[in-house]
């Protein structure tokens, strides 16, 4: 799997990304002219070496003429429908001005729909987060991970006046998402940054096991004494391991006055929304009353939007939350030949270095309705096709 990693040291920003992305392959021209299908008149990307604190990194600059415009989600949903990307590239940067919408909605008080960009709707932040899907598309990068990040510390002028970093919106935006300690003065990370990890990193950690074949450095605007203000994109391919340990965040609630209906439209819901695992445990409450304690495994980048929907779809009051460690087998798509047709299935590699094929049950559940076969028959004969002898570790 093609795979990136964020070394995340002195924050991120927009432009930092597009400099990552610039200095690790990506063309100029190329990101050029797909913002050229936007339809911002004048507007361009421009790349040059500097150094900071002694170190090279790529600076990106985006000009376009001056402009007073206040532009609101479906101002910027707009540019994205009409222009040429493609539909993949468009469903993710929807999905990053989405994130920054919910976040400057809640911070406000205002439905998402009522949301004026001030700092984020301008050309420069538009550029930077279409630019930087493009670029990753570019790169093949199949895969996100970043490490933990640094706000900075101190006071930022907004548009809303002065505030404390991170700001108010940034802050919405890394919920569930580690923080670095920093002692710098000084913004380093931005929203249309916190946007881009909170929306499209998969993970968030330790350089991961990969082999490198590329780094980027994108470099802020200014010089921070004491250390390089330069963000690190390393670019590869992952090295499976048979137990890669991974942090994610347990929700837990207690419910005992939501109908079965009720608790299955909400598990369908969480499952839909990215959910790692869903699961119900019968509880006795307090005034001896029955219940059910509702828990979801998820991702950390996924704690906010999964939490909304437990207090949307339910009666809960009150959420709990904790971090939690895993080990995860390496594992890979397969399929295997039966006497019904193929079954698709997942194939792990254990500790040991064995193998193990397990089917999925949508693809036994399929032939077993059409073939007329007992589910277990189908199980069964999809178990025994498996060879470890042909088919590689993953």
């Amino acid at each position: 799997m093609n795979i990136a990693y964020l070394d995340c040291a002195s924050g991120i920003s927009g432009d930092m990304t597009l400099g990552a992305l610039v200095d690790a392959g990506v063309g100029v021209a190329e990101l050029n002219a797909a913002l050229d299908s936007l339809g911002l008149p004048g507007c361009r990307l421009e790349a040059q070496e500097v150094r900071r604190s002694g170190f090279r990194g790529v600076q990106v600059t985006v000009h376009h003429p001056p402009e007073h415009v206040h532009r609101r989600l479906a101002d910027i949903l707009g540019l994205l429908t009409g222009s040429r990307l493609a539909p993949a590239q468009r469903d993710r940067a929807d999905r990053v001005f989405r994130r920054l919408a919910e976040a400057e909605a809640h911070v406000h008080g205002v439905p998402v729909e009522e949301v004026h960009f001030h700092e984020v709707g301008a050309v420069d932040s538009i550029a930077d987060v279409v630019g930087t899907i493009v670029g990753l598309d570019l790169l093949g990068i199949e895969r996100l991970e970043a490490s933990a990040v640094p706000t900075g510390s101190g006071k930022i002028q907004i548009a809303h006046g002065v505030c404390g970093i991170p700001a108010p919106a940034t802050a919405e935006l890394l919920r569930g998402i580690p923080l670095a300690e920093s002692t710098v003065d000084a913004e380093l990370t931005t929203p249309t940054g916190a946007a881009i990890l909170a929306t499209l990193v998969e993970r968030f950690g330790p350089l991961p096991a990969m082999t490198v074949r590329r780094i980027g450095c994108g470099a802020g605007s200014r010089d921070i004494p004491g250390q390089p203000n330069l963000l690190r994109l390393l670019v590869g391919d992952d090295v499976p391991e048979a137990g890669v340990a991974e942090q994610i965040w347990v929700l837990e609630t207690n419910l005992d006055d939501a109908t079965g209906e009720t608790i299955g439209y909400c598990v369908a819901r969480l499952w839909e929304a990215g959910a790692l695992d869903v699961y119900a445990t019968a509880v006795q409450m307090k005034k001896n009353r029955p219940g059910v304690a509702l828990s979801v495994l998820c991702r950390p980048t996924d704690v906010e939007s999964l939490e909304r929907i437990l207090f949307e779809e339910t009666p809960t009051l009150g959420i709990r939350r904790w971090p939690a460690s895993r080990s995860v087998l390496a594992r890979r798509p397969h399929r295997v030949e039966t006497p019904w047709g193929p079954v698709d299935g997942k194939v792990a590699q254990l500790p040991d270095g064995q193998t193990r094929f397990s089917p999925e049950y949508e693809s036994c559940r399929e032939i077993a309705a059409s073939r007329s076969v007992p589910l277990r028959t189908i199980h069964d004969a999809a178990q025994r096709a498996f060879d470890p002898s042909r088919d590689p570790p993953p």
